[in-house]
């Protein structure tokens, strides 16, 4: 999608944070944006601001752990502006804490709207995109968390784990409909997820743990780097095609670490007397991201 300029662009988790940043950064292009998320005021807010700047921008309230609230969300976005391009997946909340410490809710929660929110916003829009025959391209939020593992993010870090593979994996099935796939894999941005406990609703019962403590993983979110640049980032992701869109060079080395580990395990297991009666393998034709 290098031309932008008069397509529409839908955006969970829009009303603040990457979210809207990326609403901007489209709206620079020449987009339109729908603006999908649970906060009703900032939602309105994030409408009215873009419009300031001579963006064409709507809103329309999504939570995106239900099905059916996407798929309505989705139908509202093309009776506003008929189909839909670009859709971006970014919504998402922390939580995390010291092994058998985070709330069985909690866990729930977070893979609701980390994990199957991007399934519903996949599942849902795919059919749209493809079937205006325009081509289009989905931009899914996983995370460097979703590269490396820190201890006491595991909540965050499965679900983002989980959004790169699944990713990976539609990328292959997308890409004969004419509809491109990125994975953004950011570092620590300057957003609010670590009070996304504002947004925990009851239908994952009382909420058993206080912030700020309760997300103290999250808290270098506040040294983290501005939005902006990411926006920025994945607008250039988006044009050149890119499966991954980094914004923390800085963290290759990390990524480096575990993949060493996890080459060199290979390594051993070629050595293993355990194996060595097998016979010779090659690997199973199957498709695997290039």
């Amino acid at each position: 999608m290098q031309d932008l300029k008069g397509k529409v662009a839908f955006i969970t988790g829009g009303a603040s944070g990457i979210g809207l940043a990326m609403a901007e950064a489209f709206g620079r292009e020449g987009m339109a944006v729908m603006l999908a998320d649970i906060e009703a005021g900032a939602l309105e807010a994030a409408v009215n601001g873009l419009r300031e700047k001579q963006v064409r921008a709507e809103g329309v309230i999504c939570d995106v752990t239900s099905r059916d609230a996407v798929r309505a969300a989705a139908l509202e976005t093309i009776a506003k502006f008929g189909k839909v391009h670009l859709v971006c997946n970014n919504a998402g909340v922390g939580s995390g804490g010291p092994l058998g410490t985070v709330p069985a809710r909690d866990w729930d929660w977070v893979v609701d709207v980390n994990l199957m929110g991007v399934v519903y916003g996949v599942e849902t829009f795919a059919p749209l995109i493809e079937s205006h025959g325009e081509g289009g391209h989905f931009v899914n939020t996983a995370s460097m968390a979703g590269m490396v593992s820190p201890p006491g993010m595991e909540p965050y870090c499965a679900t983002k784990f989980a959004v790169v593979a699944m990713s990976e994996g539609w990328a292959m099935q997308l890409a004969a409909k004419n509809i491109g796939m990125s994975i953004l894999c950011p570092g620590f941005v300057k957003t609010r997820i670590h009070e996304s406990r504002r947004n925990r609703t009851e239908a994952y019962g009382a909420d058993q743990r206080a912030a700020p403590a309760a997300d103290a993983p999250f808290s270098p979110v506040l040294s983290g780097i501005p939005v902006e640049p990411v926006a920025n980032r994945v607008v250039e992701g988006v044009k050149d095609g890119d499966l991954y869109i980094f914004t923390h060079p800085e963290m290759k080395a990390a990524t480096q670490a575990r993949f060493d580990r996890i080459m060199a395990a290979f390594d051993k297991s070629a050595a293993s007397p355990a194996l060595a009666a097998l016979p010779p393998r090659e690997m199973p034709a199957v498709g695997l991201p290039q």
